[in-house]
């Protein structure tokens, strides 16, 4: 149950957000139960995109170092779609908002963080159900394999679920901005679908012109693919730079600087927005 009085203590006060979190949460796991249609396009999604990538695109592209494409690919994928989770964040927060939801949570006496971060937990979770989809559609379909250790293996997937994490907090964000959801998903699939483009997710960068080589370099979507990539054991391309040089601790690095940055930003937001 949601705590009725703000309790007292720190410790009190850390219980009772916690608490505040889950519960909110499970309005959201609840949602999915007359949204089947979600749930349906989560798991349709990688098997369309391991397809069209694995096959149309492998069959034409040849990468500098050798290595099998399918391989070098299914990073790319994982990472791209933990990036697109924020227009999912955004899209359902903004709705949110229209309807006037928002302003009934302000009007109950829940702890203010409690509302997002338990959002952001049932998003997650949701990311967790399209890595392990994909990584089945990999193994299945495109022949992809981690060559890597288990522990390397399972480190890869909590990294990308890191990003996934950051990515949500970015687009809850971008959400409390907007007025309805078509504008969220403006505001946030027209530039970052793009973005997934212009790092080293699908193709290698080597060919690319010298400024736009620097742009993908630092893109911090490219350093989760390649850490992605070595904790996994698959093959990657040349490193230019020093985050791609360093792919993990860059990858580490870039998620907790967007959570540091956007969370704080999310609940400040949250406590002075109107709903539309």
């Amino acid at each position: 149950m949601i705590t009725l009085e703000p309790p007292a203590t720190r410790a009190q006060r850390l219980r009772w957000a916690l608490s505040d979190t889950f519960v909110i949460a499970g309005r959201s796991y609840s949602q999915l139960r007359t949204q089947p249609g979600q749930i349906a396009a989560e798991l349709v999604a990688p098997v369309i995109m391991t397809i069209l990538f694995g096959y149309v695109f492998g069959s034409a592209i040849r990468l500098p170092g050798g290595g099998d494409y399918r391989n070098y690919l299914m990073p790319g994928i994982f990472m791209q779609v933990m990036a697109l989770s924020a227009v999912a964040a955004a899209t359902s927060v903004a709705e949110d908002m229209a309807r006037g939801i928002i302003d009934r949570f302000r009007a109950q006496p829940i702890a203010r963080a409690a509302v997002l971060a338990g959002r952001s937990l049932a998003d997650l979770s949701k990311d967790w159900l399209s890595l392990a989809t994909m990584s089945v559609c990999g193994l299945l379909i495109a022949g992809w394999r981690p060559h890597g250790t288990p522990l390397g293996t399972l480190a890869g997937f909590a990294l990308l679920a890191l990003f996934g994490y950051a990515m949500i907090w970015l687009g809850t964000y971008i959400g409390l901005f907007v007025k309805n959801g078509a504008q969220a998903d403006a505001a946030t699939f027209g530039w970052l679908f793009p973005m997934t483009f212009l790092a080293n997710a699908f193709v290698p960068l080597e060919g690319l012109p010298g400024w736009l080589r620097a742009i993908a370099d630092w893109n911090p979507m490219s350093a989760v693919v390649s850490a992605a990539r070595e904790l996994f054991g698959n093959p990657g391309s040349a490193a230019a730079s020093w985050p791609l040089q360093h792919p993990v601790t860059a990858a580490l690095c870039w998620s907790l600087l967007i959570i540091a940055v956007f969370a704080p930003l999310a609940v400040r937001r949250y406590r002075t927005a109107a709903s539309r």
